[in-house]
C-alpha cells in the first residue's frame, strides 16, 4: 500500500476520458458527457469485485461513515460502540449525526474486543461499529451474535481494509452496511473518495439521496427531482471516480504484491523469538497492508522505535500508541470536547464520561505494538532487507536489555 505508488497509464486513460467531455460532475449533463459515467462504472465494479448488491460513492471515507449512520437511522441520543484504536474520522462521523461515541477496548487483533462490547452495552446502544484496522479484520462472528442478541445495528468501518475478507466475504459487505475510503494513502485511491456498501435496497436508495441533497434521482431531469428527505452534499466527482475505476481494476494486483512482501518481512522477523504478530481472525483474508507485531513490554518497544530512528529505518513503521490521529491516548480534542459547534446534551455527557475513562487493557496492547507498512514498490530483495534490518535492530535492543 498505498495505490498511489503504482499510479500510471491506466489511471491517466480514465481521467483523460472525463477531461475529453468536460463533464466533471457525476450527475446530469447526459448529452454532453458522451456516455462517460465513471462513478456508475466504479460503483458497479465495487459490487462485482466485493460481492455486494449496492455501492454508493461519496466524497471520502468520513462522509461514507456519516451517510451510513444517517441512513441507518442513528442520531441524537443513540450510542455507537467503537474501538479506541481507529482513525479520528470514526468518532467524527458519529458526532456529526448527533450520536454518542462509546469507546471500547481492542484485543490483540487490534480491533474491537467482543467482551469489551458486552461491557459497554447500555439501553441507549443502537449500533456496534467495528473498525477493520491496518488491512485486517475484526472477529465478526461474536460481534454479529451480540448484535442479534440485543437487536443492534452492525456497521463495518472497512475504510482501511478494502480487499480483505472474513470467512470468504469481503469486509464492508457483512454487516447492515459498510464503508470504504479511497483517500490518497489507501490501498486503492481516488485521491479523495469513499463508498457505502449494503445489500439492502432501501438503505441504498436512502444513501443515494442523502449524499446528494435528498435528490431522488428518479427522473431524467435533475432539476425536476423530488426530495423525499433532507440530505447534504457528499458527492464524488467524475475525475476522482475515474482514478478509482482504474485502481479498483488493479486491486488483485496490489493485494498479490502486498501479500508476497508481507510474507517476506514476516519471515525475517520470525527469527526473533521475542517478536509476536497480531492476531488475525481469518489469516487468509488479510489484505496485508501492514505487518503489526509486538514486543514483550512497552519499554522494549519504545527502545526498538528509538533504535529504528537512530539507524534511519523508522519510516513506514507506525507506533500508534504515540500517534495523535489513531489512538485514544492522544485524542485530547475528543476528551476535552473541543468543538466549534455546540454538542447536544447527550453528547456532552458522553464525552464528559470519556474524559475520565482509562483503557489499561488497550494501553498494554498498543504500547507494545508497531505496524510496518508494506510497500507495493519493494522488490523481493528490498522486502527481505526491510525485515532483516528491523530484526537486527530489535536484536540489538534485546541484547542491551539482557546486559541490564
Amino acid at each position: 500500500m498505498p495505490g498511489f505508488e503504482l499510479f500510471g497509464a491506466q489511471e491517466r486513460k480514465e481521467v483523460n476520458e472525463v477531461l475529453g467531455t468536460g463533464i466533471l460532475m457525476r450527475y446530469g449533463f447526459e448529452g454532453a458527457r458522451k456516455g462517460i459515467w465513471k462513478s456508475r462504472e466504479l460503483e458497479a465494479e465495487l459490487c462485482r469485485q466485493l460481492g455486494c448488491k449496492y455501492a454508493q460513492l461519496v466524497s471520502s471515507g468520513t462522509t461514507a461513515l456519516t451517510t451510513a449512520l444517517a441512513v441507518l437511522g442513528i442520531g441524537a441520543g443513540d450510542e455507537v460502540i467503537m474501538p479506541v484504536f481507529t482513525f479520528v474520522a470514526s468518532f467524527e462521523a458519529v458526532l456529526s449525526v448527533g450520536a454518542i461515541p462509546v469507546l471500547a477496548d481492542v484485543d490483540e487483533s487490534l480491533t474491537l474486543s467482543p467482551e469489551a462490547v458486552r461491557q459497554a452495552l447500555t439501553p441507549r446502544t443502537k449500533c456496534v461499529m467495528p473498525v477493520h484496522m491496518c488491512g485486517s479484520m475484526a472477529d465478526l462472528d461474536p460481534l454479529m451474535e451480540i448484535c442479534r442478541e440485543h437487536g443492534l445495528i452492525l456497521l463495518e468501518d472497512a475504510c482501511q481494509s478494502i480487499g480483505a475478507s472474513y470467512k470468504g466475504r469481503a469486509l464492508g459487505t457483512i454487516g447492515d452496511a459498510g464503508t470504504l475510503s479511497f483517500d490518497f494513502v489507501k490501498t486503492i485511491t481516488c485521491a479523495e473518495g469513499g463508498a457505502v456498501l449494503t445489500n439492502d435496497p432501501t438503505l441504498f436508495e436512502k444513501a443515494d439521496g442523502y449524499s446528494d441533497h435528498g435528490h431522488d434521482h428518479k427522473g431524467v431531469d435533475r432539476g425536476a427531482d423530488l426530495h423525499p428527505f433532507l440530505g447534504t452534499n457528499f458527492r464524488i466527482s467524475e475525475l476522482h471516480a475515474a482514478v478509482g475505476l482504474a485502481q479498483i481494476r488493479r486491486l488483485n494486483e496490489f493485494l498479490g504484491i502486498q501479500r508476497k512482501n508481507f510474507a517476506l518481512v514476516k519471515e525475517a522477523l520470525s527469527g526473533v523469538p521475542e517478536i509476536s504478530v497480531r492476531a488475525i481472525p481469518d489469516p487468509a483474508g488479510d489484505s496485508c497492508t501492514f505487518l503489526s507485531w509486538f514486543l514483550p513490554s512497552e519499554e522494549l518497544m519504545r527502545a526498538a522505535v528509538a533504535e529504528l530512528k537512530e539507524q534511519g529505518i523508522a519510516g513506514g513503521n507506525m507506533y500508534w500508541y504515540e500517534h495523535n490521529w489513531h489512538y485514544i491516548r492522544k485524542w485530547d480534542h475528543l476528551r476535552g470536547s473541543s468543538t466549534l459547534n455546540t454538542l447536544n446534551e447527550g453528547q456532552q455527557l458522553g464525552l464528559r464520561d470519556l474524559a475520565d475513562t482509562s483503557y489499561p487493557l488497550s494501553d498494554a496492547i498498543m504500547g507494545r505494538c508497531l505496524s510496518t507498512q508494506i510497500s507495493l514498490l519493494w522488490t523481493e530483495a528490498q522486502a527481505r532487507e526491510k525485515g532483516e534490518k528491523i530484526a537486527a535492530a530489535v536484536k540489538k535492543v534485546l541484547s542491551r536489555s539482557l546486559v541490564k
